[in-house]
């Protein structure tokens, strides 16, 4: 028993005042300024708004206007709104168990005052006047009829201002407005129905106007450059309706993919990996598709307040729901994500992704199943590709079991199986080499020499190709242009969602300069969430992958010499590609012997 318990001395437990609670809940609530109006903008929603407007200065640190002509607030509503745990959503236990509005937690506008300089004017429709509602930064409030059309509008003005170690951590002004721009941009997706105005810096630099479903608004925010399938389905009480692009635009990181919960934008691990399995064998691991999901269920069954700022859900029937969600994708795909793909006519995809899809009543008879349903392996006439080797260098090793210098070079070649593995007879055993995963490891090595040495040779390209990326993208080419040029990416932003690629690394020419550069975006987008040498090596690891020899390429004979001879130039080896596969499986002559009973 500590000794002050009891003793008379004065209790050490306070009971915090209620603006030093307000900040405290303002840190869970509101990040940056992006949560500001994500608040705010799902608030106006919850009032029947038709229009929402979203203002913004300096990214939001200096101003934040959020406008609605929804059903506004009487003077004693208006007054409560900013006290906490003040809500119109929730009155039992039961509510919350069926919550089925955006805002509802009840804090986010007093959180919002206690770090800002904040003020509130409402008006509901048939009162005669409005009310205006001043907040400084947590202090007492000032409430004053005012005359304004019906409505909301909220102005978040010096946010942290009060509270300069957050402010601090705030990123630069591009970064910050392009995080505003991605929050319209999902609340658009998520409600087709509302127009939503977005104004930068006094300009406006965004407007979606009302869209007849969900899926029109996809095509509108996404852009017509983005070719997207629709599916839909419904299944054990799961409703499914998305627009998904195809698998060779799919993307490293799950950015890309916008998840959406009876119309709440999800950022939920779970649900990405339900949706990238329905592609089967396809999508790679650790790729995502781009589009757009919307999953409904009853709201009894899915609870919103496992996260602050609402991101994130649990249901109840957990593993039903993932289910239920990769099979509706799967059987509008047309693949299997358990069993292989399914029956296809075999100009299914060609329809879909080269051309109009075909009209709904010719339904072809169903063909065998394919080998390919997405075309992505090469033609039986396809050339051998050529195996060009990274430059020589010094050879050093102290791996175990390739400890002999020239380990892979004193191999002999028996052949290629699959396309995909080099089979090779060694003084002691047989050798299986992944032909991917040791061309992978051997660029990796060849560009990790050359960024350390600074001296990533690039390979210019005749015509800059333009290439879409998100806002928040095109922000990181531009403060971040140093690095990918270290890295051998020489990339300029043209426009707010548009770059160019003038040259890409040499040992990575023929991948293509789109998917090479979306997946080392999301690398460097991750920087913050590892030392930034393990960034370096992820966005490098990256760039060896899209450069190195498919699973599928034939090689000859010849190339699968050079790529073992490659091999043995290779610095500290160890066995694994640059993710950490194995490349090679070594079985000896003497287990072999005895397994057949020699």
């Amino acid at each position: 028993m500590p000794l002050w318990y009891g003793s008379g001395v004065a209790s050490r437990i306070r009971v915090l005042d209620d603006a030093l609670a307000d900040q405290i809940a303002a840190g869970e609530v509101v990040e940056r300024p992006a949560s500001v109006v994500k608040e705010l903008i799902e608030n106006a929603i919850d009032a029947g708004a038709r229009t929402i407007t979203v203002e913004i200065q300096a990214g939001g640190t200096v101003d934040i206007t959020v406008g609605d002509d929804g059903q506004g607030m009487s003077p004693e509503d208006a007054s409560l709104a900013i006290r906490r745990h003040a809500t119109s959503k929730i009155q039992s236990l039961d509510d919350l168990m069926r919550i089925a509005t955006l805002g509802f937690r009840g804090e986010a506008l007093p959180s919002i005052a206690s770090v800002s300089r904040f003020e509130l004017s409402t008006r509901e429709p048939d009162a005669v006047g409005g009310t205006r509602v001043r907040v400084d930064g947590g202090a007492e409030a000032v409430v004053d009829p005012i005359g304004r059309a019906p409505g909301t509008t909220v102005r978040v003005r010096d946010l942290f201002f009060n509270v300069p170690a957050r402010r601090k951590f705030l990123k630069s002004i591009g970064t910050e407005s392009a995080r505003v721009s991605e929050v319209v941009r999902r609340a658009a997706l998520a409600h087709p129905e509302i127009r939503f105005v977005l104004r930068r810096d006094g300009r406006r630099s965004g407007e979606y106007l009302p869209a007849g479903s969900r899926r029109e608004r996809a095509r509108m925010v996404l852009g017509d450059a983005t070719r997207l399938d629709a599916i839909d389905g419904d299944r054990d009480g799961v409703r499914v309706d998305a627009m998904l692009g195809a698998p060779e635009k799919a993307r490293a990181g799950a950015g890309a993919l916008h998840l959406f919960v009876n119309g709440r934008a999800v950022k939920d691990r779970a649900l990405s990996r339900a949706v990238a399995f329905a592609y089967g064998s396809v999508l790679p691991p650790g790729r995502y598709p781009v589009g757009v999901v919307h999953v409904d269920v009853d709201p009894s069954e899915v609870d919103v307040n496992v996260h602050p700022q609402k991101s994130e859900v649990r249901f109840a029937r957990g593993r039903d729901v993932l289910d239920a969600i990769t099979r509706v994708l799967a059987s509008g795909l047309g693949t299997s994500a358990w069993s292989g793909p399914a029956a296809r006519g075999s100009g299914f995809w060609s329809d879909r992704l080269g051309g109009e899809p075909p009209p709904a009543a010719s339904s072809p008879e169903p063909s065998p199943p394919e080998a390919d349903p997405w075309g992505l392996a090469p033609a039986a006439s396809m050339e051998p590709r050529s195996y060009q080797p990274a430059a020589p260098v010094p050879y050093v090793h102290d791996a175990p079991l390739l400890a002999e210098e020239g380990f892979f070079a004193s191999l002999r070649v028996l052949g290629q199986t699959r396309k995909m593995l080099i089979v090779c007879e060694g003084r002691d055993g047989l050798h299986v080499i992944d032909q991917h995963a040791a061309d992978e490891r051997v660029r990796f090595d060849a560009l990790h020499r050359a960024y350390r040495e600074r001296a990533v040779p690039i390979q210019r390209m005749l015509m800059p190709d333009r290439v879409e990326v998100t806002e928040a993208e095109a922000v990181l080419c531009e403060e971040r242009r140093e690095e990918l040029l270290g890295f051998g990416l020489d990339v300029a932003p043209i426009g707010p969602t548009t770059v160019a690629v003038h040259g890409v690394p040499s040992l990575v020419s023929r991948a293509s300069p789109e998917r090479l550069l979306h997946d080392v975006l999301v690398e460097l987008a991750r920087a913050g969430e590892r030392a930034f040498g393990d960034a370096v090596d992820m966005a490098l690891a990256t760039m060896a992958c899209h450069g190195a020899i498919r699973a599928g390429d034939p090689l000859s004979v010849e190339e699968c010499r050079a790529l073992l001879r490659s091999m043995d130039a290779v610095d500290d080896f160890g066995g694994h590609c640059p993710h950490g596969r194995p490349v090679i499986y070594s079985v000896g002559f003497s287990e072999l012997e005895r397994k057949l009973g020699r």
